[in-house]
């Protein structure tokens, strides 16, 4: 007896009529394509970090600048900002202390402590020092005599503390950093009209570029502070400049990436180990210093101490200073042991 032939249920179909085998290719085809374009996403971010890397790496000028003998715990970054004198403006190439050329318009030490305290200190470049083979003179005069190594050494024999890393950056740097991130707001109580500084400021907080922040942070004839007053704006552009370099638009904007990626390393000459890898760090160490309240100047004696062949100069307190600098290496300094703004 033929049995019954078994029925052959007809595939479901959507209501275009199609297949259900039809209607998962898409699907099939979505993973097919997907995958090559998260590998090229992936592929993407770590390129392009590290291209930038390297680009900007190989933008960086180097000199020779440090001695490293000795050991001591911790980091230590000296960033010098300098100044060329230029006879085509009119003047005559030669300060009234006889130095002439290159000068170091202004000098930071930044400095991590093995415990992971950050400073960042502002010593003012007429701050009176024994210059090796020079004698007593200010400290940017060291720069004049003899450089990035002249300066080095002088600062670690001011403070006691051994330099790791060297950073000196062209003043014009500063106002290209600047335009790089879109501008960064400063303030200052006091109304200005320097036209050797190229300063016109009221008295307040302003959104400046590049040329003004720059003009900002060079102008002393009209601070009743000073070098000191000097010091402090200088390190308000830093900070500003950091604060808006690390924040989300700008880390999320390739094009801001390679501006001041660009902008940092056509700026900078660094000693030959340091890089951009280390050129982090001390923003990072900056920051850390910004945000503890830990950046300032040493405890200053007085800012009119007459030397012959000097003129007048900033005496650091004989007795202050050497317990200061002593913290800083240990990582106990506290916001107290900077000079007062009132002093």
């Amino acid at each position: 007896m033929q049995g019954t032939p078994p029925q052959v249920r007809p595939r479901p179909k959507n209501p275009n009529g199609l297949s259900n085998l039809r209607k998962r290719a898409p699907r099939w085809r979505y993973h097919f394509t997907a995958k090559p374009i998260v590998l090229a996403l992936v592929a993407m971010l770590i390129c392009w970090p590290l291209g930038l890397l390297l680009w900007a790496n190989s933008k960086l000028g180097h000199t020779e600048a440090l001695d490293n003998v000795g050991e001591q715990s911790g980091q230590t970054y000296l960033l010098a900002g300098s100044d060329e004198r230029n006879t085509s403006e009119g003047k005559s190439g030669i300060g009234p202390d006889g130095t002439e050329g290159h000068r170091a318009d202004s000098i930071m030490l930044i400095h991590k402590a093995a415990n992971g305290q950050s400073v960042a200190i502002s010593l003012p470049r007429d701050t009176l020092v024994d210059i090796p083979d020079w004698g007593y003179n200010k400290l940017n005069a060291a720069y004049a005599y003899g450089g990035a190594p002249l300066l080095v050494t002088s600062v670690e024999k001011l403070t006691g503390i051994r330099v790791d890393h060297f950073v000196q950056i062209g003043m014009g740097g500063v106002e290209q950093m600047v335009d790089a991130v879109g501008g960064v707001n400063l303030c200052m109580d006091l109304t200005v009209q320097d036209p050797e500084a190229k300063l016109d400021w009221k008295a307040g907080c302003h959104d400046a570029d590049g040329k003004t922040a720059l003009a900002f942070s060079r102008m002393r004839k009209f601070d009743p502070r000073g070098d000191l007053g000097r010091a402090d704006r200088q390190r308000q552009v830093v900070n500003q400049v950091l604060k808006k370099g690390l924040s989300p638009a700008s880390i999320i904007n390739p094009f801001r990436h390679v501006a001041l990626g660009g902008a940092v390393a056509e700026s900078l000459t660094t000693d030959p180990d340091t890089g951009i890898i280390s050129l982090a760090k001390l923003g990072l160490a900056y920051k850390n210093a910004s945000s503890a309240g830990l950046t300032g100047i040493p405890p200053i004696g007085t800012t009119d101490y007459y030397v012959e062949g000097a003129g007048s100069t900033v005496l650091l307190d004989e007795e202050r200073a050497p317990e200061f600098f002593s913290k800083v290496k240990q990582g106990t300094l506290t916001k107290a042991d900077f000079q007062s703004v009132d002093e």
